[in-house]
């Protein structure tokens, strides 16, 4: 943690926040939030952040702190300037970052939930970060020396053999004039998916443009450049500062086939934001330039800069060793240990797992099997680690725990010690995960139960690392048991494999696939494993079910209510009655329970109760036709919409302290102009009012309307109007003057009629 928290341990504090973002965007979007990530400060020191999060252009990292961790007066001058330092660092390398305090948490949750969603904004755009996977692997194809025709057929096919490999990315380096862009056409062409074309200069997009339409006619083909935002087309060509600026607009997967032009520029910060923000099926980069001035490799730079593999194709072309599993099965229960979505309830786990007997269920396993290999046993604390490694010292073989509170010194000894396998077994819980690597690790003990398929994968990756005569690594799940909610990841939950033979390879290539497939089928074992404690013959089905993969096709109720034209207390009271069945209830604990459901029956419960379905494409339609038909028993309406119109910023907020000036200005005005402000009843007919009291009738009559319609929302710590994102963004300066022309006209026949 940032700094030690004396009211709230680290991890209840972590909890804490885990609770309030999940209260903001969602249970099942907090699995994108990324626990302690590892860094490197500007002088190379390990670092950890409390909380990262990606939402497919930028990295935010969130620490959380007490009010003392930070206070020069109240903290060694030394731990003041090493938390500037960190927090620098995190500048220094691109991100966004945002401090909460743990008493805050406590005291004004509704803040820090305000906060949350003006600083992280849509929780659509959240996505899972992949630093701990391996990179892709890009190849250059050169063609110096050959004629047009020649080069162009060789680009061509080694494309097409890349693709076979399931490689996604590659580079040609073309010399000047020698038609890159004809290839890098023709290979889309060949693909024929959707392709998105980027350069730096508006002749370069041009003439990509007019290269596409000459060889892909029968494809539509648009510029985005400047003033000309052609996004729907077929083939777009586009300029980096046209795209970068307008990444909304697009979304993630919207393109198969991505070209970047003058791929040496791929480290600018413009591209790797564009890069990292789509997600095609194949990149394919085009420079004339290999060298660059700051002495860069580009090939390195692209293939960091672009995508990354998932493990399973990592391993299919040979990036990465092969994996076999055997599980053991605990009697350990967990079904009553409690969770908040992504992780467990820490003083519950330990409680559950800290027992004699799972210790000694995995001391023995290793003993038994696999003594003389090296391995790394992930356990579930610092303290388990420690009960770990003496249990196995005491049986004769060398082991130690490593954890983060140890001196780098003594740390980097064990680690050395380990690689050199002079110690046999490594027990840890969280260091290994990031900033540490040994090819040479042979065993990997899965004794940690964990919700975070981020952890998971880090784990499994510390064994992966190919290393000369390591034919694979074997990874043993300690599996305790668990309900359906809060099953710990495996081996087979990660990768979804529902058939489980001991010992049988659950990553593979092809062939090393069908291979182990023949033997199980024959009743036989790969002799491989003759050593390990597996039948051919066992055979076991495994639960691989996920709420948090089922929930992410479905709607949760903060959607649900969402979608739909009435207040959320309607839908909340409906469900209550049993007018609308939720399609999956997660229970978090005995008080706790997340809602999820399926389009059909949001549609259903939309045509039973006669509601309008709302989403990002009609809302704002609806919101015009809204404007247009507006129904007045007050001037209040037309008088907030004129107000947001005047006073909103380039995100369509506006402060509630200046719409309520407004409304004083408009309808003192009238006064003073010896005409009638409102209806006598009204507010602001009245006169000697209190800002508040004005506030409090903005927010009760015309607000309310607009904000059950979705298409306004009150941040109420931050004293915050704001215009649904999805209407403000899409409404033209044509449609502003429109509504403005409507209010103008509504006030006019409303004072008209008063008179």
């Amino acid at each position: 943690m940032g700094g030690a928290l004396h009211a709230v341990s680290g991890s209840a504090a972590e909890d804490m926040f885990i609770e309030l973002f999940s209260d903001t965007f969602g249970a099942e979007k907090a699995g994108f939030l990324y626990s302690q990530y590892h860094f490197y400060d500007i002088y190379n020191n390990d670092r950890y952040a409390d909380f990262l999060i990606e939402n497919g252009i930028r990295k935010i990292a969130i620490e959380i702190d007490d009010e003392a961790s930070h206070h020069p007066s109240l903290v060694s001058q030394n731990k003041f300037w090493d938390d500037l330092l960190k927090q620098n660092s995190m500048v220094h390398l691109g991100w966004d970052v945002y401090r909460w305090a743990v008493r805050q948490m406590q005291n004004q949750p509704d803040t820090v939930k305000d906060e949350l969603r003006l600083f992280l904004g849509s929780a659509h755009s959240f996505c899972e970060v992949t630093d701990y996977l391996p990179c892709q692997k890009s190849r250059s194809i050169e063609a110096h020396d050959l004629t047009l025709k020649e080069h162009q057929s060789t680009a061509l096919a080694a494309l097409e053999e890349m693709r076979k490999r399931n490689e996604s990315i590659a580079l040609i380096y073309h010399a000047t004039g020698t038609g890159k862009t004809v290839t890098a056409v023709t290979d889309a062409k060949r693909v024929g998916k959707r392709t998105l074309f980027i350069a730096h200069t508006n002749e370069l997009v041009s003439q990509a443009a007019d290269t596409f339409k000459l060889l892909w006619g029968e494809v539509s083909v648009g510029i985005y450049m400047g003033a000309v935002k052609e996004k729907d087309a077929f083939v777009v060509c586009g300029s980096i500062q046209s795209i970068a600026l307008n990444l909304e607009e697009f979304g993630e997967s919207e393109f198969d086939y991505l070209i970047i032009d003058e791929a040496h520029h791929a480290a600018a910060e413009t591209y790797q934001k564009v890069l990292a923000y789509f997600h095609p099926s194949f990149t394919l980069g085009l420079t004339a330039t290999p060298e660059r001035a700051d002495d860069k490799d580009i090939l390195e730079i692209f293939k960091t800069t672009a995508h990354r593999l998932d493990i399973k194709t990592a391993v299919e072309i040979g990036e990465l060793v092969s994996v076999r599993c055997i599980r053991i099965h605990t009697n350990i229960d967990l079904t009553k240990v409690r969770f908040n979505s992504v992780r467990y309830n820490i003083r519950d786990l330990e409680s559950k797992i800290f027992v004699p007997d799972r210790n000694k269920l995995i001391v023995d396993t290793f003993m038994e099997y696999v003594s003389t290999k090296r391995t790394v046993i992930f356990c579930a604390s610092v303290k388990h680690a420690e009960e770990i490694a003496n249990s196995i010292r005491q049986r004769g073989v060398n082991a130690q725990a490593v954890s983060g509170s140890m001196k780098p010194s003594e740390r980097k000894e064990i680690l050395s010690k380990f690689q050199k396998g002079e110690i046999l077994a490594l027990c840890s819980c969280d260091l290994l995960n990031e900033g540490w690597d040994c090819p040479e690790t042979e065993v990997l003990f899965m004794a940690r139960p964990t919700m975070s398929k981020v952890l998971y994968t880090q784990q499994l990756g510390r064994g992966m690392r190919l290393s000369e005569g390591k034919e694979f690594l074997m990874v043993f799940d300690f599996v305790d048991n668990a309900s359906q909610y809060n099953m710990p990841y495996s081996l087979h939950r990660l990768l979804k494999l529902k058939d489980y033979r001991p010992g049988k390879r659950v990553l593979g290539t092809k062939k090393q696939m069908r291979q182990d497939e023949e033997l199980y089928r024959r009743g036989e074992k790969p002799e491989a494993i003759i050593d390990y404690p597996v039948s051919a013959t066992d055979y076991e089905a495994v639960d691989v079910f996920n709420w948090q993969d089922e929930a992410a096709g479905m709607l949760s109720q903060m959607e649900f209510v969402r979608r739909v034209d009435v207040q959320s207390e309607t839908v909340e009271r409906y469900i209550r009655e049993g007018k609308i069945i939720p399609d999956m209830i997660v229970p978090l604990s005995e008080h706790k329970k997340l809602k999820y459901f399926h389009e059909e029956t949001l549609i259903k419960a939309a045509q039973e109760f006669d509601w309008t379905l709302i989403n990002d494409e009609n809302r704002k339609q609806m919101f015009m036709d809204m404007v247009r038909q507006m129904d007045m028993s007050y001037s209040y309406k037309p008088v907030l919409l004129k107000a947001i119109l005047t006073l909103a910023d380039a995100r369509g907020r506006v402060r509630l302290d200046d719409i309520s000036d407004y409304f004083k200005r408009f309808y003192e005005q009238r006064r003073s102009s010896g005409l009638p402000p409102e209806k006598p009843a009204s507010l602001f007919a009245k006169g000697g009012y209190t800002d508040k009291e004005a506030q409090r009738n903005i927010l009760a009559n015309p607000f309310r309307r607009f904000e059950d319609m979705q298409m306004l929302r009150h941040t109420r710590t931050l004293g915050i109007i704001e215009v649904e994102p999805t209407v403000w963004k899409h409404l033209t300066a044509e449609e502003k003057a429109e509504i403005e022309a409507i209010c103008d006209e509504k006030l006019r026949a409303y004072f008209d009629k008063l008179k």
